[in-house]
């Protein structure tokens, strides 16, 4: 048989049968006087396996072991391992699907997907519970808001898991009481007037005592005083905390530093 003969018997292509060779795992047969090569069943017989083994998904270099064994010990030891890797494929492509179907019926449930997700459905449910406050108020979303959900969002991927589920549920406690959502995008309205201000301004320690009003006992009594302080202090050479307080316009920042401190004081 002549190369195209053999692929086709086999059903591979002929590039394949080449590369097989180049890599030692089919060996190179008698060659016609003409210099062509001379296929026997034997040859197909070896490729016809070969093929079997890549189709369960071995990958070359497991299939170079199967063949250097004779006994066939290797090849139950690599499907072995193969199904157990396969087994793990499953469960995470599963548990992928699961995410994605979480977040298809948070785009049914709130008209589309956040610009900061994916989130957690309950994150979702906090920030459809902004979406609907923000609705009912004159004028455009303060700009605050938008910020405040990025930094959830960043929160919640970073604490993760039991941690990142415990800062949603002191987030829905925080904005679940009556008016608490309203309060809080009065703070956002605030926070957003402050925008090309000084840090001097009088309006800073105005919305420093509205937002550290809104942060309710069971949030800073979950937080060590330690952290508060830390948080509130000038100059810490905490990165995220540094990032976090650029993140904002200076009088912005400063106005949440000082609600912080009120907090802190609070904690004591």
């Amino acid at each position: 048989m002549r190369i195209g003969e053999l692929a086709g018997l086999v059903g591979v292509s002929t590039r394949a049968v080449r590369h097989y060779h180049h890599l030692g795992l089919l060996a190179e047969p008698e060659r016609r006087a003409n210099g062509y090569r001379e296929y026997g069943l034997r040859d197909a017989v070896e490729l016809a396996r070969l093929r079997r083994l890549t189709e369960l998904g071995l990958g070359l270099d497991e299939v170079r072991d199967v063949l250097a064994d004779d006994s066939g010990r290797e090849l139950d030891e690599v499907l072995a391992e193969l199904d157990a890797d396969l087994a793990r494929q499953e469960e995470e492509v599963r548990r992928r699907r699961g995410r994605l179907a979480a977040l298809r019926r948070q785009a049914e449930q709130h008209g589309g997907l956040w610009a900061e997700g994916p989130v957690s459905d309950e994150l979702a449910a906090v920030f459809g519970e902004m979406a609907r406050t923000s609705a009912a108020r004159p004028g455009p979303e303060p700009a605050m808001a938008a910020k405040e959900r990025e930094v959830l969002a960043l929160m919640e991927s970073m604490a993760g898991g039991k941690e990142g589920s415990r800062v949603v549920a002191l987030l829905q406690e925080a904005t679940s009481t009556p008016g608490a959502m309203e309060r809080t995008y009065e703070v956002y309205g605030l926070l957003d007037a402050l925008a090309t201000a000084a840090p001097d301004d009088p309006r800073v320690a105005q919305a420093a005592r509205a937002l550290a009003e809104c942060i309710p006992d069971s949030v800073f009594a979950e937080v060590g005083g330690e952290d508060w302080e830390r948080a509130a202090g000038p100059g810490t050479d905490d990165g995220l905390i540094a990032a976090y307080y650029a993140h904002f316009a200076p009088a912005q920042a400063e106005a949440v530093r000082q609600a912080i401190r009120l907090v802190a004081e609070r904690a004591r």
